[in-house]
């Protein structure tokens, strides 16, 4: 290995105990490849052996609290008992390659297919749609509110029975628990909204019902992240002020770590803070010692991983880059980082391990990926 990338294959250590082998985390990435009754297909078990030797930690894409929360065709299900098998079977296959297996938990909220849930119904915190032709969702109850952070619980309790190491909670990328931090999502007048920390208590409740779960159901090894997004494009939306408020109010929660989703990692700040360096960067400094930060984004080199981890955060997420190139992490570790692919390669989807579904997705989505036009 060149001594430059050393830092990369460190142990990392959280505060509960728990030791990952490298600094290297595989970011949630939804794959759409589940059997249509929401438990996890072959296809799904075969891609993720593919990507988890390397790693130390793999992040699962999201998976369902409740019905009315399935955010994709071919989401596999957390939301009853009868998925614990079903889960099992993934987080065991993640942990036999040597990577600790984390559960992202979510609800989809007024970002779900009306098709995919119960009656067509689609919720949200009130009832804004997130873009023109979007469906309008039904504002929550108190009484639903309640029972969503509730199911959050049950959720992390299955994932303890399937034997995951962790959940991450998933209040990022405009799902129900971001529409909840949103004023363009939230025009609630009751205690779920109102005032920035009326925003935050559906957040913060769900963070409390998982971790109750954990203490009623795990032992202290089991680990729980918190996603999110740190800025909105719309008007009024989240700000990166808002943004660091809530960082302050999860870095008192005992999470074990907080992960900021981003296409760029070194992406600046919108509004919110007159500050112009990146907003991993903000994020950090304002997490301190007390919770460690994931940061993710476009690293495609060992190169851009390392120049990552010089900002101080002590992990960093490949998404993308784990499907061009499933032996990232293999290759800087033998000395071949040159030999790392950046682009998506169109004639090696076997050979890549990419079910169907998700190389149709990338295939025919220009820009997604680098290589695909």
């Amino acid at each position: 290995m060149n001594e430059k990338y050393a830092p990369l294959f460190k142990t990392f250590s959280f505060k509960n105990g728990v030791e990952l082998k490298n600094r290297v985390v595989m970011a949630p990435m939804t794959n759409f490849s589940s059997h249509a009754d929401g438990t996890v297909s072959d296809e799904e078990i075969r891609y993720y052996e593919r990507r988890s030797e390397g790693v130390g930690m793999v992040i699962t894409a999201c998976t369902n609290v409740t019905a009315n929360g399935k955010g994709f065709p071919g989401e596999f299900a957390g939301d009853t008992d009868e998925m614990i098998p079903s889960l099992r079977k993934l987080a065991s296959a993640i942990q036999a390659k040597g990577s600790k297996a984390i559960l992202q938990i979510f609800h989809g909220g007024r970002e779900v297919p009306p098709e995919l849930v119960p009656n067509g119904d689609v919720v949200s915190a009130s009832d804004i749609p997130s873009a023109d032709g979007k469906p309008v969702p039904r504002p929550l109850t108190s009484d639903e509110v309640t029972s969503i952070i509730r199911d959050f619980g049950e959720a992390t309790r299955r994932a303890i029975e399937a034997g995951f190491d962790g959940v991450e909670i998933h209040g990022a990328n405009g799902y129900l628990i971001q529409q909840f931090f949103s004023p363009h999502a939230n025009r609630r007048e009751d205690q779920w909204g109102g005032s920035l920390e009326k925003r935050m208590a559906f957040p913060l409740a769900v963070v409390d019902s998982v971790k109750n779960a954990v203490a009623e159901h795990a032992d202290n090894s089991f680990i729980v992240g918190y996603r999110f997004s740190p800025e909105e494009p719309e008007t009024p939306g989240i700000t990166m002020a808002d943004t660091l408020a809530l960082v302050d109010a999860l870095s008192v929660k005992n999470l074990d770590y907080l992960h900021v989703s981003l296409m760029d990692f070194w992406s600046e700040p919108r509004r919110g803070v007159e500050d112009t360096r990146p907003r991993i960067e903000i994020i950090k400094e304002r997490a301190g010692d007390r919770v460690p930060v994931i940061g993710v984004g476009s690293i495609y080199s060992a190169d851009d991983a390392i120049n990552a981890l010089d900002t101080g955060v002590p992990l960093i997420a490949l998404g993308r880059e784990l499907i061009i190139d499933p032996d990232w992490v293999q290759k800087v570790e033998k000395g071949q980082e040159e030999e790392i692919v950046t682009k998506i390669d169109k004639t090696k989807q076997k050979e890549l391990v990419v079910p169907d579904p998700l190389w149709n997705a990338i295939i025919n989505s220009p820009g997604w990926f680098p290589g695909v036009e």
